[in-house]
């Protein structure tokens, strides 16, 4: 093998052993520990569940709130509503409570908690902080 050739691979070499290394380095996505969650989490950490099976995120607006913009995946149930539909918020996995500021829905979670819901949590700021901070909205 020629002198040439042989820098060309170690060098080629040398360039594959350093990307591996760059990505073996990469921080990994930061999981979440829903059990400590606190009652009131900002759309930072509400962002970071979005995606996450075991959390439901639940708008307590009103339907015309709801139809300018929402998280997607979130359901709509209108804060009036919550204890007539109250079946449909679970129990078994992590709520978090979405409205305009964060007033409605830390009231949401104020009523949940008081009957026996120890997973629901208060967005605050809202879905004002929420399209401040660039996350997704759907229409």
């Amino acid at each position: 093998m020629s002198r040439t050739l042989r820098l060309t691979f170690l060098l080629g070499l040398l360039a594959l052993l350093l990307a591996a290394c760059g990505a073996a380095a990469a921080p990994a996505a930061t999981q979440v520990d829903l059990a400590s969650l606190p009652v009131n989490i900002d759309v930072t950490q509400a962002a970071s569940l979005l995606n996450n099976p075991n959390v439901v995120f639940v708008d307590v607006r009103e339907q015309n709130e709801y139809d300018a913009g929402h998280i997607p995946g979130v359901k709509l149930i209108p804060l009036g509503s919550v204890p007539d539909r109250m079946s449909e918020i679970p129990k078994d996995k992590t709520v978090v409570a979405v409205c305009h500021s964060g007033n409605r829905s830390g009231q949401a979670t104020d009523f949940l908690r008081k009957q026996g819901y120890t997973n629901v949590h208060n967005m605050t700021g809202g879905m004002t902080a929420w399209s401040q901070a660039g996350n997704p909205i759907e229409k």
